[in-house]
């Protein structure tokens, strides 16, 4: 008997395959549906993104379901692979039907900021089309953690600046209750602090000493944004850096606007483990997935399950997730 995996992956259906390239510090994770593919909706937290097809998740647009989710390094660039997932569905004969024409995979994607890990800082190297056709070959239910796939250039705790943050990652858990499942993966790239369930600071900025620094009570205090002495307007060198870009998933019967609630209720629940979280430089983004297979227990169940499950997701994104250079991550210790 196989066991049930405390992931994303716990949804029957769902899979998720990883594409990482560690030397260059990118890399690209998709969420597949199940053939046929799955409702979904999204709530957008911060307010630097970088998308694509996002109106394809509104609740009124006529697309009903999508075939996968592509959540990817390289900023703006990084969105052309994207190209790769709808080429790798399109062989499976996966998409929405356009009679003759044959399918046109629908795949919503967002993009963190991972340039601050590259070589000379330069933004200069992203996922390609390949390389998300090489993930969603890949892709299975079992889930590589930390700093891995879209986390692979991931950092937190960006308040005092890119050099005195710590390695974030993907992380992702699962929840059940009865037979309702809600599972989530989250990638981690945050300027703010990575608390645990007591709101210690698990991993984030440093102080000169090396200590954790205070994120929230920097920024309260009139602390210039990002290690800047001059602080920084909207739109300068520190927007969109800091992006945390969260799945959740779960087989209970949902419609759209249902599903748009808990992708809220899902960031609400990330909110007490990033802080601070949605904030106007980063690009925060839930996805809420249904596979509609069962029947909820009640109106709050399944996004009682999402809040168990997205914040776990997060710690793990951290405290698997090991160094790049001389950005610290808490798995260093665990390293051979």
């Amino acid at each position: 008997m196989h066991s049930v995996p405390a992931n994303l992956a716990a949804v029957p259906g769902i899979t998720v395959g990883q594409w990482t390239d560690r030397a260059r510090a990118t890399g690209c994770t998709v969420v597949l549906a199940p053939p046929g593919g799955m409702r979904a909706a999204c709530a957008v937290r911060g307010r630097a993104t970088g998308t694509r097809e996002l109106d394809a998740l509104h609740p009124r647009h006529v697309v009903g379901r999508v075939d996968a989710i592509l959540l990817t390094g390289g900023s703006a660039f990084g969105l052309g692979a994207a190209d790769g997932v709808m080429r790798w569905l399109r062989e499976q004969g996966r998409g929405f039907p356009v009679g003759p024409a044959g399918v046109i995979p629908i795949v919503p994607t967002a993009v963190i900021f991972d340039f601050d890990l590259a070589p000379g800082s330069r933004a200069d190297r992203w996922p390609s089309a390949d390389d998300a056709y090489r993930a969603c070959a890949a892709a299975s239910s079992d889930i590589a953690e930390g700093t891995v796939g879209a986390g692979t250039g991931a950092t937190v705790g960006k308040a005092l600046g890119p050099r005195r943050a710590m390695k974030g990652g993907v992380g992702t858990w699962a929840a059940r209750g009865g037979a309702v499942v809600v599972g989530a993966l989250v990638v981690v790239n945050a300027v703010g602090n990575i608390l645990d369930e007591a709101g210690r600071i698990v991993a984030g900025a440093r102080g000169p000493d090396g200590r954790p620094a205070d994120a929230l009570a920097h920024f309260a205090t009139g602390g210039a944004p990002f290690g800047s002495p001059s602080g920084e307007a909207p739109g300068g060198p520190g927007a969109g850096r800091h992006t945390t870009l969260a799945v959740v998933a779960t087989n209970a019967t949902l419609d759209r606007p249902a599903l748009q609630s808990l992708a809220h209720a899902a960031g609400d629940a990330l909110a007490r483990r990033i802080v601070p979280y949605g904030t106007l430089f980063d690009g925060d983004i839930v996805f809420a997935l249904s596979t509609a297979a069962v029947a909820p227990a009640g109106p709050l169940q399944v996004e009682a399950l999402a809040a168990l499950a997205a914040p776990a997701a997060v710690e793990r994104a951290v405290r698997l997730a090991r160094g790049i250079g001389d950005i610290p991550g808490l798995a260093d210790e665990a390293a051979p």
